[in-house]
Order: structure tokens, then C-alpha cells, then sequence
């Protein structure tokens, strides 16, 4: 599999900006022995649907190529600030590493995850080199990649990468300090909220504590402000705000959907709730 037929090439909204100076150099080195299959390559010749997963049969060619575009966006910017969590401890942990190439390779299969592990290798040396004159050029350029990711894609799908990040710190069983504080910076820079952070971290627990930080309500709150707290959480986590990435992403955020459902069971148990 070509690079140009997984990422897409440098294009969409991350083709500017410090997104694209990244890509330039991130990116870039994939195509040296692929430069004519760049130039050529066409995702929808001979196809009416989206190249992975389907879904968007049905939809005229220039819609399907702007959906493609705000894919491969989401992630190229879902491998920056993963390149950021990643080494947020000062050490990159091979569960974390082997979690973004599962991640890669169930979805997009081999030829994506070794593009995909080749890329974060290019940009922890891309980081290397930008911090050898100032150790805080690469936090700084994340800062304004995130800014970037947040002019460009809806809340919607700035949660759902948040997510994938949270679950990237998560896997190596537990999450340090150093982490929690990369997370809330990359959140901050996406214009989401530390709360918010908490919610994505604590997505899966089975205590009452955990399941009230993933609705990010207190547990002083009354009833009502629970129910207002879960279902302003189900709106702008729903599965269908996230489909036009595709549906590996949708997936992912059904299952997300679920887990929000089942920390709202718990509390409504342990409330005696309705």
C-alpha cells in the first residue's frame, strides 16, 4: 500500500499551518520511492464509495473527496498529538507504541501500520531536532497545531481524538502525572476542557467516583442536574457526529457511546434513579 493511498498525501486542512510543516517532514520522506503513484493516484476512479469502510455511497465525487481530505486531517493530527502523549514521560513505552500500530493495523491494515509507526519515528526525531536549540519549540508547535485541529474540526470530532489519546495513555495500565498534564495541554489547545480530559481517562470504570468523571458532574449534584449532566453528554458524544471520518472512527465511538451509557447505570443505581 502506498502512502499517498492511506494519509492521502499533504492535503485537507493540515496541508497550512504548523500541521503542514510537520506533514512536510513527517510525510514527505514516504513518498521518496513513491512519487509517480503520488502524482497519479486516485481514490475514487472507477469507485462511487469512501475507499475504507464504505458509507458514504451515494454522495456526488467532490463530497466524497472533501470527507477524504477531513479524514486523513484527523489522522495526521491524531498521530501529532500522539507523538506528544507518547513521550510525555520522557520515554516511549512499547504497550503505547504497540497500541496506536493495533490500532493502525485493524483498521487500515499492515501497509498503514508501518506508515503510521514510520511516521511517529519521524516526528520523535522531527521533536528531537526542534528541542536541541529550545526545549520547548516541539510543546510549542503542539500548541499551535491544536489550535489548528480546533479552527478546522467540530467539537465533535476534537472529543473523539481526545479519546483515542486518552486510550493511547492508558495502555500501558496506568497513567502518570506527566501524562494527565500532556492530555490537558493538548486539550486546552483544542479548545476542550480539563473536565473533559478526566471524562476520556475515567471511560471504563466500575466505581461510582469514576463514573461521575466521566459525566463530569459533582457527586453533590442533585438528580435532575445528573440527567441534565448525561444527556448533554449523549448529544455531542453521538456515534452519527463523527460518521463522515469513516466508519472504523464511528465504531470507536459507539463504543465510547457505550461506556458513557454504562457510567450513567451506575450512578443511577447507586442514586436509586430512574
Amino acid at each position: 500500500m502506498s502512502a499517498a493511498k492511506w494519509i492521502g498525501g499533504i492535503i485537507g486542512f493540515m496541508a497550512g499551518g504548523p500541521l503542514g510543516a510537520l506533514a512536510g517532514y513527517a510525510i514527505g520522506s514516504l513518498f521518496s520511492s513513491d512519487d509517480d503513484d503520488k502524482q497519479n493516484y486516485n481514490p475514487y476512479q472507477g469507485r462511487g464509495e469512501y475507499s475504507h469502510g464504505g458509507g458514504y455511497n451515494g454522495y456526488g465525487r467532490e463530497t466524497i473527496r472533501g470527507y477524504q481530505e477531513q479524514r486523513n486531517s484527523f489522522l495526521f493530527s491524531l498521530l501529532v498529538m500522539a507523538s506528544y502523549i507518547i513521550k510525555a514521560d520522557g520515554k516511549v513505552m512499547h504497550s503505547e507504541m504497540e497500541y496506536v500500530r493495533d490500532f493502525l493495523r485493524r483498521n487500515f491494515g499492515p501497509g498503514a501500520m508501518q506508515q503510521g509507526e514510520q511516521i511517529l519515528l519521524n516526528l520523535f526525531e522531527q521533536r528531537k531536532q526542534m528541542d536541541r536549540n529550545n526545549p520547548l519549540a516541539f510543546k510549542q508547535t503542539i500548541r499551535e497545531c491544536g489550535a489548528q485541529i480546533a479552527d478546522n474540526l467540530p467539537t465533535e470530532q476534537r472529543l473523539q481524538l481526545l479519546a483515542f489519546l486518552a486510550e493511547i495513555a492508558k495502555a500501558d495500565g496506568s497513567v502518570c502525572q506527566a501524562e494527565v498534564e500532556a492530555l490537558k495541554e493538548v486539550a486546552e489547545s483544542m479548545r476542550l476542557s480539563k473536565e473533559e480530559v478526566l471524562s476520556m481517562l475515567n471511560l471504563g470504570g466500575n466505581t461510582v467516583e469514576e463514573a461521575y468523571k466521566v459525566l463530569e458532574v459533582d457527586p453533590s449534584a442533585t438528580n435532575e442536574e445528573v440527567k441534565a449532566a448525561y444527556r448533554k453528554l449523549a448529544l455531542k458524544h453521538h456515534p452519527d457526529r463523527v460518521a463522515t471520518l469513516g466508519e472504523d472512527v464511528k465504531k470507536a465511538a459507539e463504543e465510547k457511546f457505550q461506556q458513557i451509557n454504562n457510567a450513567k447505570e451506575i450512578i443511577y443505581k447507586a442514586r436509586n434513579m430512574r
